[in-house]
């Protein structure tokens, strides 16, 4: 399994860097093609959205759609991927920024009753308050 880094990904995904856009593709095509998979973390996935949305300004339906993609490709492992559908899920019908949402996923997976945050886009969340 290689894992990939976030520039690596959004090389492949946004081809915004022809030479490293080639590179790239060449890497994760050359990988499926032998049957090994490709390993993403959850800091790789938050920083891909973070970067389609805030760089490229890509719509948040565009980036949903995309991320939906790779969480179901058989050949990406997401860290924790079950937490990123569910994320990904709110951050698709809600307002606050998908590593957000994450967080909240996260928290609860361990326990969490409730999570503070002066994020006021998430107040909107049964277990989010202001502290």
């Amino acid at each position: 399994m290689i894992g990939l880094d976030t520039n690596v990904l959004v090389r492949y995904l946004v081809e915004d860097d022809a030479e490293q856009a080639a590179r790239a593709a060449d890497l994760i095509d050359e990988t499926l093609a032998t049957g090994e998979r490709l390993f993403l973390t959850e800091v790789v996935v938050c920083e891909v959205v973070w970067v389609l949305e805030s760089v490229y300004r890509f719509p948040r339906g565009y980036i949903t759609a995309v991320l939906g993609d790779l969480l179901r490709a058989r050949q990406l492992v997401v860290e924790h991927p079950e937490a990123a559908r569910q994320a990904l899920d709110r951050y698709a019908h809600g307002t606050a920024d998908f590593a957000d949402y994450l967080i909240l996923q996260r928290c609860d997976a361990k326990g969490c009753e409730r999570v503070a945050s002066f994020d006021k886009a998430l107040h909107s969340e049964p277990s989010v308050f202001s502290p």
